[in-house]
């Protein structure tokens, strides 16, 4: 297996000398955050949460997103949460990408590393803790599950990118492959969780174009990204929100590989009445 690399948010702030041009923008149909934007003067504070800062990528908004939200949390040594989770109906997934972090998740006690995944399912107890020495960064994604009658909730599970194969899509010589931290033949799981991998030269060849709702974390690499009737550069620590139907395609141009974190909502059939208020 190939080592991995996750991009580490650096914080502090521009000095006076910088331009202020970037490359963040907002639209009808998606957004960029470029990662130069998450700095400490945007980052936010939760409750019951201890000597934690985080960066809100993503929450719900009327007409934009509207079925998750993506936190991008920073935990000193000695903090974390024994209280994480404020809504017994909302699932969660956590990824790590910096740091070492104590996870107990259902009564059982887990130690999760840079690669490190753990699916929380609605109502689980779950607590947290940075018992290391240096600061940890863990991707937190929240969602209220779609509860269907004769399908039971998912089991809580942990596991990492290291133990998952890679699955390269059809005709593409394992040049674009994804890494699927759920299974994406369980129907019990209303949103799915994935890496995404391109090597240097490799391509989504056509304008996706579909009603699941998107959110992007690069963890590496750099690569050009349409996003509905724009191509934007888009490198390592950018997050990219995307509307459902919002056309995209990618081409990663190297020099080396391109892969991002994937949130998408999946395997439900689509609201026709107002839903529960969305967090």
């Amino acid at each position: 297996m190939m080592s991995q690399t996750y991009h580490i948010p650096r914080g502090g702030l521009p000095p006076q000398t910088d331009l202020l041009s970037g490359r963040a923008v907002f639209t009808n149909a998606y957004a960029v955050i470029p990662s130069g934007v998450q700095r400490d003067i945007v980052v936010s504070h939760l409750p019951h949460w201890n000597d934690t800062r985080v960066w809100v990528l993503a929450r719900p908004l009327s007409g934009f997103a509207e079925t998750f939200s993506h936190y991008l949390m920073e935990i000193a040594p000695g903090g974390g949460s024994d209280m994480p989770e404020p809504d017994d109906d909302a699932e969660g997934a956590l990824f790590v990408v910096g740091g070492k972090l104590s996870l107990n998740l259902a009564d059982r006690e887990s130690e999760l590393r840079p690669g490190s995944f753990a699916y929380v399912p609605p109502g689980c107890a779950w607590r947290i803790r940075n018992r290391g020495e240096g600061p940890a960064q863990v991707h937190w994604i929240r969602k209220l599950y779609q509860r269907v009658p004769g399908l039971a909730a998912p089991e809580a599970f942990t596991t990492n990118e290291d133990a998952i194969d890679r699955v390269a899509m059809p005709g593409t010589e394992g040049k674009w492959a994804t890494t699927r931290f759920i299974d994406p033949a369980d129907m019990r799981h209303d949103m799915h969780l994935n890496i995404v991998t391109f090597e240097p030269g490799a391509t989504i060849p056509f304008a996706e174009t579909h009603v699941m709702e998107h959110g992007l974390y690069v963890l590496e690499g750099k690569a050009v990204y349409r996003l509905n009737r724009d191509w934007v550069e888009v490198e390592a620590g950018d997050y990219m929100w995307l509307r459902a139907f919002c056309p995209q395609a990618c081409y990663a141009g190297g020099p080396g590989r391109f892969r991002y974190l994937l949130y998408k909502d999946v395997n439900r059939h689509m609201n026709l009445r107002q839903g529960p208020p969305l967090i």
